[in-house]
């Protein structure tokens, strides 16, 4: 709540001209007066020439006319007790105490209260004291605003930890962010040891988003030969936000995202640079030809993953053995028990273990090699950006703003940045000799409806067909048959920009629909329509859409919609 206004009811009139007659009927209070008055037959009138300022007046009667004699008044007197006047009564307020509220009694359809001073954090019901008065008597929100103030000032302290800080050539910039993975991470940062950059030219910034395992440990067990920051929030930040504090902590022109699970290849770091050297507008990715690997083997793996390495490992001659001491020794522990360790990657021998990726190779970029290396002509290029291993001039990343902080959870804020660099002219650019090797690890069973409400959020903030278009992956078809109705959709749009906008809308519903459903849990079903007019009207324009060939985006909404 606010504090009243300090100017007074424009309703209220107070006549001040010698001569002249005040107006009768609903005298209100002003400032600090307070007036009391009876009626008497159809007309009253108050005079108030003498009046000090906090002075209340009886009225006398006076036929079916009323006047207030006031010339004896002193200044701050005040009538000794309540005298009735028919059916509207006064208050005195003589002997109030500082911190008193005066109770009040019923003046007919009128009450008049006085209002003492109150506490701080409270406010006065009053709507007729408009003179810098409270209103409502209830707690402010300072409390609210201190919790606010704590809590944004808990999220930006930080402990921060530099090694090699006199290393000023800094040309890349490493982000990896993590939550509870000590032994990947260690991994991790062993294999960025053998980099063919040169290790006065790159940084390595740890974001530990208030791990409760052992990575806090890394600052003193790691001892690199490049520039490396420990970075500790005061309080778990989440991805968007420990990654955003990763770029403003960053000294690098290129900033690589690198998840603190990824295994690197020697040159991964002088490949991602070299696309950047000449042109400042790319998104250069690896994450779109990932390879799994399984470097720990631990009990809270899933079962999948499980039926995985029991059929995949024991064909490896030398690996079958650490396989077998785990299964007899180790297989009801919850450690985490080292399947690959240094010496492995020193020798090269890690990558035997190593599986093409499922989701990325069968179902994220099959067939987007038709496309080209740079995707110039795919019509959904931003889901290329993938913060595992995706690199971007630090230039273009402060035009177009970091990550989105209001995403939550797993799931969307990349493909959100991503299309921000899409819209701002961005080229995609595939490159496999980037690729790195994710170490599979235990995963969140509510993750998909984290993503899904992600997705939502992105889709409500990018409400365009090329983002909505992503629901129909759940349809579902694979991102290439969703570039063809997307495709198809945009020629739609240019040839007719004022026709079948009751296709256009209805589609554009379903698909939000799609989306809703899979965060709430609820089943995909076909949209209906019930409206009768209206889906006979959006039945005859795809009918028509048919007709000029466009079959994809004319079958996807069939599939998707009770006629």
């Amino acid at each position: 709540m606010g504090i009243a206004s300090n100017n007074t009811n424009k309703n209220i009139f107070i006549q001040k001209e010698k001569g002249k007659k005040p107006p009768v009927g609903n005298i209100k209070l002003i400032k600090e007066q307070q007036v009391a008055y009876k009626p008497l037959g159809n007309r009253q009138y108050i005079g108030k020439k003498q009046l000090g300022k906090r002075q209340l007046v009886p009225y006398k009667p006076l036929g079916n006319r009323q006047y207030i004699d006031k010339k004896q008044l002193g200044k701050r007197q005040l009538d000794d007790a309540y005298k009735p006047l028919g059916n509207r009564q006064y208050i005195h307020k003589k002997q109030l105490g500082k911190r008193q509220l005066v109770p009040y009694k019923p003046l007919g359809n009128r009450q008049q209260v006085e209002n003492e001073p109150l506490e701080n954090r409270q406010l006065v019901e009053n709507e007729s004291l408009r003179n810098r008065q409270q209103v409502e008597n209830e707690p402010l929100r300072y409390g609210q605003e201190n919790e606010k103030l704590e809590k944004k000032q808990q999220l930006e302290n930080y402990e921060l930890i530099v090694k090699n800080k006199e290393m000023n050539n800094i040309k890349v910039s490493i982000i990896m962010p993590s939550f509870n993975k000590y032994e990947y991470v260690s991994l991790s940062l062993y294999c960025l040891l053998k980099q063919t950059f040169a290790f006065s030219e790159f940084e390595v910034i740890l974001i530990d988003d208030c791990s409760h395992d052992q990575t806090p440990r890394i600052p003193q067990e790691f001892d690199p030969p490049f520039k490396f920051k420990y970075v500790r929030p005061s309080i778990n930040q989440g991805r968007s936000r420990a990654r955003n504090l990763g770029i403003k902590l960053s000294e690098g022109e290129v900033i690589i995202f690198l998840d603190g699970e990824m295994l690197t290849e020697p040159d991964f770091i002088e490949n991602h640079y070299k696309h950047h050297a000449h042109d400042k507008k790319l998104v250069v990715t690896g994450a779109m030809h990932y390879r799994g690997i399984y470097t720990f083997l631990t009990s809270n793996l899933n079962r999948q993953q499980w039926e995985h390495i029991d059929d995949f490992v024991p064909r490896d001659p030398y690996f079958i053995f650490p396989y077998k001491e785990y299964k007899q020794n180790y297989q009801t522990s919850n450690t985490s028990f080292p399947l690959i360790t240094k010496k492995d990657i020193d020798e090269n021998r890690y990558k035997d273990l190593s599986f093409p990726n499922w989701y990325f190779t069968q179902v994220l970029t099959s067939g987007l090699n038709d496309f080209g290396m740079d995707l110039s002509s795919y019509k959904l290029p931003y889901i290329a950006f993938l913060t595992g291993d995706v690199s971007v001039s630090k230039e273009q990343l402060d035009r177009v703003g970091y990550f989105d902080e209001s995403f939550l959870g797993y799931g969307a804020e990349d493909w959100e940045l991503g299309y921000r660099f899409y819209k701002d002219g961005a080229r995609f650019i595939m490159d496999p000799s980037t690729f790195c090797y994710h170490q599979e690890h235990p995963t969140s069973s509510n993750n998909f409806p984290e993503a899904m409400d992600n997705l939502y959020k992105f889709m409500e903030k990018f409400p365009h067909f090329d983002v909505l278009a992503l629901a129909l992956e759940h349809k579902p078809l694979n991102f290439v048959q969703i570039h063809y109705v997307v495709s198809q959709y945009h020629e739609l749009c240019e040839k007719y920009p004022q026709k079948y906008r009751e296709f256009k809308e209805t589609y554009q519903r379903i698909l939000f629909k799609i989306i809703e459903n899979l965060k709430n849990s609820k089943p995909i079903t076909k949209y209906y329509e019930s409206d009768s007019f209206l889906a006979k009207v959006v039945t005859d324009q795809v009918n028509e859409i048919k007709a000029h060939n466009w079959y994809a985006l004319a079958n996807s909404f069939e599939e998707l919609y009770s006629y």
